[in-house]
């Protein structure tokens, strides 16, 4: 048997192109992106291109080139309605698990949201790993379009839809060199909202101190939003939220989706600033698409909620992908940190917290995560409780114990 070496592909070549600050004309950045789903690049090379991306930026015309190249190289959904809705937040807040509670209202309200959602890469949970706590989240294109027809619905994992091969490949190396180019965030995410057949696209870009980005570099991500949702004839909102701080009490995928349903059951009350960050947003979505006049729609998304319709509709896209609502126990290891000193929360730091879970089991471990019993700005006494780690196991707690003594997330004065 003959062993040859593979030949160097004529992408390596592009890519050293890009090394040396030059632009990518469409053909080689499709040839790359064709390369990287073919399995012709290895990972070193792959890590290349994310560095020369990152180090040299792109041009608008190269972020379309890249955009299309991704979306060329993976699945469609086809649905015929003339409105369909997506939504996406660029991250970088702990918590922050208003996706649910969109999806439950607006879907309520009669909108097509077919929501492919990410695993978590640096964070506690993404949104497919807190609903794969209570339902299946792996469906194939034909099952996706199946959800809809029954729900209007759905939260499902995108990377078993095999949509944008080309980008689940790039994120792990990306989550591996912990670098994520711009080019890339916004390639990624627009390809998405396309390979979905989105027509109404919501952006929420949290900014903050420790969140994902400056208030500064938001606004400049919102107009390269907004051009490129121009470009691709989309009705495009992209809205500036507060990240100075987690959203929510709940971090891992158990104790967000706990907070979720408190806010979703007329019955129970969850955290106040998820419940109105979820509203604000839903609000925008219902005007947008025309469900409500401009100004009204907080007011009729507060009132599907209070009504008790998104619960209902929550419920049915949970059991339509196999899945039932459940009472949420958590394990018996757990750990209560208290205010060493009487004063007030100056800072609640959101990278430390999301490390602090991750830490704790997060997000392979459903039921582990923290509970944050205070918010920036409380005044606490001496001893009142800050938070609670949770784990699955004496080994993961007592790592998060050591991390927590270490890194101090919560901040005093």
């Amino acid at each position: 048997m003959d062993v040859r070496l593979s030949p160097t592909t004529q992408s390596l070549s592009y890519i050293k192109k890009k090394l040396h600050g030059e632009s990518l004309n469409q053909q080689e950045i499709c040839e790359i992106i064709r390369d990287i789903v073919n399995n012709s690049l290895s990972e070193a090379e792959i890590a290349l291109f994310i560095a020369a991306m990152y180090k040299y930026g792109t041009s608008f015309d190269e972020t379309i080139y890249l955009i299309k190249a991704i979306l060329e190289t993976g699945a469609k959904l086809n649905l015929k309605n003339k409105k369909i809705i997506d939504k996406h937040s660029i991250g970088g807040v702990a918590g922050n698990r208003t996706t649910p509670l969109i999806i439950s209202i607006c879907s309520a309200a009669g909108l097509i949201f077919p929501k492919t959602s990410s695993r978590a890469i640096t964070s506690a949970a993404g949104t497919a790993d807190v609903i794969e706590t209570i339902a299946q989240v792996d469906f194939s294109m034909k099952q996706v379009k199946k959800l809809i027809k029954k729900t209007n619905a759905c939260m499902v994992w995108g990377g078993s839809l095999g949509m944008v091969p080309a980008d689940s490949k790039i994120i792990q190396i990306e989550k591996i060199l912990n670098i994520d180019p711009e080019a890339q965030l916004l390639a990624s995410i627009m390809s998405k909202k396309l390979a979905i057949g989105s027509t109404h696209i919501l952006i929420d870009i949290p900014y903050g101190k420790t969140a994902k980005v400056s208030k500064k570099k938001a606004q400049e991500l919102k107009e390269k939003f907004l051009k490129l949702g121009k470009y691709f004839k989309k009705h495009m909102k992209v809205v500036l939220t507060n990240g100075n701080q987690p959203i929510g009490s709940g971090i891992g995928p158990a104790l967000e989706l706990r907070d979720v349903i408190r806010i979703l059951d007329p019955k129970q009350k969850g955290p106040e600033d998820l419940r109105k960050k979820s509203i604000f947003l839903s609000g925008m979505i219902l005007e947008m698409t025309g469900k409500a006049k401009k100004g009204k729609g907080e007011g009729l998304a507060e009132k599907i909620l209070i009504s008790g319709k998104a619960f209902e509709k929550f419920k049915a896209i949970i059991k339509a992908q196999k899945g039932k609502l459940k009472k949420i126990e958590f394990k018996k290891y757990k750990k209560n940190f208290v205010a060493t000193k009487k004063g007030k929360i100056k800072e609640i730091n959101n990278r430390k917290i999301s490390a602090l879970a991750r830490a704790a089991g997060c997000p392979g471990d459903k039921y582990a995560g923290v509970y944050l019993c205070v918010y920036k700005n409380d005044k606490v006494k001496k001893k009142d409780r800050l938070l609670t780690i949770y784990a699955e196991s004496k080994l993961r707690l007592n790592e998060a114990i050591r991390l927590y003594k270490k890194i101090k997330p919560i901040t005093i004065r």
